[in-house]
């Protein structure tokens, strides 16, 4: 599967979350992004991550324990996980080339999903 077509679906799953599961999701991927642009490597990105846990942020931030945010985010993930291969088994391209003749030496597709 296009890779770029399996992040354009996990943008759309988080983005149809209840609130409050989007929020503590984005909440955590947000700092480990920001995290991951400060580090020069892996090592480093990992110290970071010890450092300024995005767990023990979220947990403050939304009054949880840290065990409750790991389970929250391992439930949405999963969910995330399941919602994805759903709709990467439903994804259909059709072929629009003859449509739009206008486009040479290209192939145009209808992605449906």
């Amino acid at each position: 599967m296009n890779e770029r077509l399996v992040e354009f679906l996990f943008r759309s799953e988080v983005a149809k979350l209840p609130d409050d599961k989007r929020e503590l999701y984005q909440f955590i991927v947000n700092i480990e992004d920001s995290l991951a642009e400060k580090a020069e490597n892996a090592e480093e990105f990992c110290q970071l991550l010890i450092k300024y846990s995005p767990v023990n942020l979220a947990a403050s931030r939304f009054n949880l324990s840290y065990d409750k945010v790991v389970q929250r985010i391992e439930a949405i993930d999963a969910e995330l996980h399941e919602k994805i291969e759903t709709r990467c088994q439903r994804v259909e391209w059709i072929d629009y080339t003859k449509h739009f003749p206008l486009v040479e030496g290209k192939r145009v597709f209808l992605f449906k999903n």
